[in-house]
């Protein structure tokens, strides 16, 4: 293939998108993937969705959903315009861009497990094409995309192609960005396409095709130099707040100890109009994100020889949120006259994050199993989840249990604030509340211990 040859495809993928032609395939039909896959189906574009469980592939197939925030007409309307999903990634070869959203946990050592982005890349590239845009959104390390995913796809590919790396006359090329995800489940604040979108090429064309691409949806798209900036763009928004989340964390046990109400303090502080936003504590962090970053960044450091002592320092804060909570637990039950072993817990809630189906690095789980190890007999109700069975760092086999008699109840304990509980009921009913969200400010009652 000759480099116009080659100029022309790159240069047909603005005109496909403008003309609504353009093939895209997203990669992952999860909490980041398929919302982004519903945003190019809503204006008119086909849109391919790419997973390995071939359960939920079944279910967008047949116009159902599996993430409560997201309705099942929605799936059915982008079935209408198009959208299918799949388990065949011969399929990648029909795509003018392929989205990489797919998970990037740590592994039991609290290392990054790049194994999602690896497989994803092993199995896409066979069939990539000239011209082809592959874009990875999956949050990571600054250097996986040069590092990790384009060395895959250039040796695994059957035509021979390499990623554009701004030559002058390339043949037979193929075109790489990263753009991170910047997904928040449960916001209802802001629309999607009004949350601007960073984009970083690894050459001038790959940006200006990743631009493009991502300019049909969004508002606004920011350009950074390398995909390692954008890969670093996403770390610095979530190391941000796990570093804030940990300062606030750290001054509510302080003031737990000095009887200073917490809420009322951070409540205060926010009418300063400048120099000032407001974090608030909680049980610990959930999420793939914000528990994730800082130790995906203090791995990355290490091959610097540096260490990012301050973000390892909020990390530490944060993980032991849970293990506070379980702490504040026995001493309310002691204060009852009674042991944490053999009481009778109920946790409420088990989603990371009110209103939510999504238990991912929650620190419910946590609380969970440090409350069995310690003698505890628990059960749990969640609205957004019948069951809990086993994860990653995680195992678990309980049944949502009914709030029809919690005088059964030793404590309960309210770790998730979903918005559908009636608290005021619960308080009433309960014989000890251990809040660990502030979810019964108002409530006026000596049952409730706030920790």
């Amino acid at each position: 293939m000759t480099a116009t040859a080659t100029a022309l495809l790159s240069e047909s993928l603005p005109e496909k998108l403008a003309a609504k032609t353009a093939q895209i395939g997203v990669v992952g039909m999860g909490y980041v993937g398929l919302p982004l896959t519903l945003l190019y189906s809503s204006v008119s574009l086909p849109v391919t969705g790419f997973d390995i469980d071939e359960t939920k592939v079944n279910t967008l197939n047949d116009g159902g959903s599996y993430i409560v925030r997201i309705e099942s007409a929605e799936i059915s309307r982008a079935r209408q315009a198009g959208f299918s999903a799949t388990t065949d990634y011969s399929k990648v070869a029909e795509q003018d861009a392929i989205i990489i959203c797919v998970p990037t946990p740590l592994n039991e050592y609290r290392e990054p497990d790049m194994s999602y982005i690896i497989s994803t890349a092993e199995s896409s590239a066979p069939y990539l094409r000239a011209g082809q845009l592959i874009v990875l959104e999956s949050t990571t390390y600054p250097g996986t995309t040069e590092q990790v995913l384009v060395p895959i796809l250039e040796k695994l590919n059957r035509a021979g192609l390499k990623a554009s790396r701004g030559q002058e006359n390339a043949d037979d090329v193929f075109y790489v960005a990263f753009s991170p995800e910047r997904e928040d489940p449960g916001r209802t604040d802001i629309e999607r396409h009004d949350i601007p979108k960073v984009v970083g090429g690894l050459d001038q064309m790959a940006a200006d095709l990743a631009a493009a691409l991502y300019g049909t949806i969004f508002r606004r798209v920011v350009r950074v130099s390398t995909p390692a900036a954008a890969e670093m763009t996403k770390l610095l928004e979530n190391i941000y707040r796990c570093v804030n989340i940990a300062m606030i964390n750290e001054l509510k046990l302080l003031c737990l100890r000095m009887g200073i109400d917490l809420w009322e303090v951070i409540e205060a502080a926010k009418t300063k109009p400048f120099g000032f936003h407001a974090f608030y504590p909680g049980p610990g962090l959930g999420g793939h994100c914000i528990p994730v970053d800082p130790f995906y960044l203090s791995w990355k450091a290490k091959e610097y020889d540096f260490r990012t002592r301050f973000i390892e320092l909020a990390g530490e804060v944060n993980t032991q949120m849970p293990y506070h909570v379980v702490n504040s637990i026995g001493r309310a039950l002691n204060k009852h006259r009674k042991a944490l072993n053999g009481s009778k817990v109920l946790v409420l809630g088990v989603a990371y994050k009110k209103d939510i189906d999504d238990l991912r690095e929650s620190p419910a789980l946590t609380i969970i199993e440090s409350l069995q190890k310690e003698g505890a007999e628990v059960s749990y109700n969640d609205p957004y989840f019948a069951s809990v069975g086993q994860g990653r760092h995680y195992k678990l086999n309980m049944k949502c249990a009914s709030l029809d008699n919690l005088q059964q109840y030793d404590c309960v304990v309210i770790v998730t604030d979903h918005s559908n509980y009636d608290y005021g009921r619960i308080v009433d009913e309960a014989q000890l509340v251990v809040d660990s969200r502030n979810a019964t400010r108002g409530i006026a009652s000596s049952k409730i211990v706030h920790c």
